[in-house]
């Protein structure tokens, strides 16, 4: 669903909006506003809810407000799947890529269509719940209902900033001050950190407003530095070797580096390795003594193009191919969408450069096929970790190839396609395996047997994400805690098939003393005794998520807290039994924790 209303002004509330008939549309002046609602959710990296319902997805972003100006916990909303600073904290969490630039925050985005293109005066992101999260506003030249895309398809900044911490919960519209376009667009993308939030951030509807009509003001072209451009030419190249060169009148003029070509080469080595992969792209361009420096392979030992996402080809990939011989880590995450990559830049680029990888994210990039994961296993034995995170366009057959590489110790699949037969030949023969995440895989039919396999193959296991995975019973359950006792991160977030009266939980608890992240999510029989065993076997607890049970009391969750010193997250949100007064007492006795407490109003 979408809206699109016409305004000579900007004043008028968003709670009057007027839908205009088409025969109205032809007579008004093409230089008045338009004011129009995502019309479709084209993509996205995460989000809380389900991949089977509405509730609290991203797909609730298309159309017009269902709960601003409310405040408060709403299913309605679009909600991304982390928030704060907990998951950097756990062990399943990645090392940091070197190089990233400062200025890159984002962790999250959302891409939206809206129906007409227009060159934009504001956008309008309602936040209903815990705001502050938006990083990143851009849009995009490309229409994403045209028979005919351009070929040149551009990306450009609307606005961007830091991350924020607002103080109130409360909603709000957010509408910063953006700059003017040179094309029209009906393609916005928004980007977020939720790092510095105390909980999860909610969004209800973007609005784009804009003008049909070019503004005079934006009738000249900005400047853009491409990171295409990382071809080395000797033509312009000084000679730090010619140091001086003769004037007109005898007089020797220097030209050369001065002292600098005489420090130590392990020296400037660590000077370049300071700067941004594009700013050692530009200093490769000054001389030669330069660019043997910038184009020295171990300066790529580990590459992030991430940041440059939205001018990465086929081209600039082939420009950095061969300066990354030594390769050993490499984030391509959401880069190569819409054509920007193709099988033959990509495959090009692993037989280069893959050798040496043992670490390859691949989050949200939709340009994988299968025979994108055949070269991988092909040309990466050594690879240790990989992540698929929302490649949802991936065919479940081209999973299979990823149980070639048998040296895997970290694999995310969250939110793909991967079967039930392809996720137990990787197990088979992925025995290596420290960190799992089948998070929202719906299209495994059977996640007992996935357990059961678990605890047989894999049994130095360290982390594993079983999010809204709804066939897990308490069989499963007890065979991954009898076969996987080093388990320090375990999500059984919306999984409704366990049953606190099983005795599952307890079990757990009991076998799994190594427990530092636990989620329950959303199970309605999480109790007392549940809570209580967990304070008697897991002392280094430090995250716990009871969201939404009604079994659960204060003297419990005392014994808890007074038995897990190192804990840092309690959410007991929803939770019935557990009201705002015990919260603050329970703030007050143990300030260290970050007990969580959502409402709706």
């Amino acid at each position: 669903m979408s809206s699109s209303q016409w305004s000579g002004t900007r004043g008028e509330a968003l709670t009057s909006r007027r839908a205009v008939e088409s025969g109205q549309r032809a007579t008004l002046p093409i230089s008045v506003e338009v004011e129009q609602y995502a019309k479709e959710v084209l993509d996205f990296s995460s989000h809380y809810g389900s991949e089977n319902s509405m509730s609290y997805t991203m797909w609730n972003l298309a159309g017009m407000p269902n709960v601003y100006p409310s405040s408060g916990d709403f299913t309605q909303t679009a909600v991304f799947r982390a928030y704060g600073a907990w998951w950097e904290q756990c062990a399943s969490t990645p090392l940091p890529f070197r190089r990233t630039p400062k200025a890159f925050h984002s962790q999250d985005y959302i891409e939206l269509a809206f129906e007409e293109p227009v060159y934009p005066t504001a956008v309008e992101v309602l936040e209903t719940y815990h705001p502050g999260a938006i990083v990143q506003i851009m849009a995009c030249s490309l229409n994403p209902f045209s028979q005919n895309p351009p070929t040149d398809v551009r990306w450009e900044v609307l606005w961007a900033e830091e991350p924020t911490k607002v103080l109130t919960p409360q909603a709000r519209q957010f509408s910063p001050s953006i700059k003017q376009l040179s094309f029209p667009t009906n393609l916005i993308r928004v980007e977020v950190n939720s790092s510095l939030l105390k909980y999860y951030t909610e969004l209800d509807a973007v609005a784009l407003r804009g003008q049909k009509e070019r503004p005079i003001l934006s009738r000249y072209k900005m400047p853009r530095i491409d990171i295409c451009d990382l071809s080395d030419s000797d033509e312009e190249l000084s000679d730090p070797g010619a140091s001086f060169r003769q004037a007109g009148d005898g007089k020797h003029i220097n030209l050369g580096n001065g002292y600098f070509d005489k420090l130590p080469y392990e020296l400037i080595q660590l000077i370049v390795s300071h700067l941004t992969l594009p700013d050692l792209c530009r200093l490769t361009q000054t001389c030669k003594l330069l660019r043997q420096h910038c184009c020295d392979p171990l300066q790529y030992i580990q590459l992030s193009l991430q940041p440059y996402w939205a001018r990465l080809s086929d081209t600039s990939l082939g420009h950095l191919q061969g300066r990354c011989t030594l390769l050993q880590r490499l984030n391509l995450s959401w880069t190569g969408n819409r054509g920007a990559l193709t099988l033959t830049g990509f495959s090009s680029f692993m037989k280069a450069c893959g050798g040496s990888l043992v670490c390859l994210e691949l989050s949200c990039c939709h340009f994988l096929s299968e025979p994108c994961l055949e070269v991988i296993s092909q040309t990466c034995p050594g690879l240790q970790e990989l992540n698929l995170s929302s490649c949802d366009r991936l065919h479940p057959q081209a999973f299979t190839h990823i149980s070639k590489l048998t040296r895997l110790r970290r694999l995310v699949l969250y939110r793909t396609r991967i079967e039930q037969t392809a996720m137990l030949r990787i197990l088979t023969f992925c025995i290596e395996l420290r960190h799992l995440n089948l998070g929202s895989c719906v299209m495994i039919e059977d996640y007992d047997v996935v357990a059961s396999m678990l605890a047989v193959c894999c049994r130095s296991l360290r982390s594993l994400d079983l999010w809204r995975c709804r066939s897990l019973s308490e069989r499963g359950l007890a065979e991954l805690a009898a076969g996987c006792r080093l388990l320090e991160e375990l999500d059984l977030g919306w999984c409704s098939t366990l049953q606190s009266s099983s005795g599952c939980f307890q079990h757990l608890a009991r076998n799994l003393q190594c427990l530092r992240k636990l989620f329950l999510t959303a199970n309605r029989t999480v109790c007392d005794s549940d809570i209580e065993e967990l304070a008697a076997n897991c002392p280094a607890l430090q995250h716990l998520d009871i969201l939404g049970t009604r079994m659960v009391n204060s003297s419990s969750l005392r014994k808890l807290l007074q038995a897990c010193p190192k804990l840092l997250l309690l959410d007991v949100s929803f939770c019935a039994q557990v009201d705002a007064r015990i919260v603050q007492e329970l703030c007050g006795l143990f300030p260290n924790v970050a007990i969580k407490k959502s409402f709706t109003q």
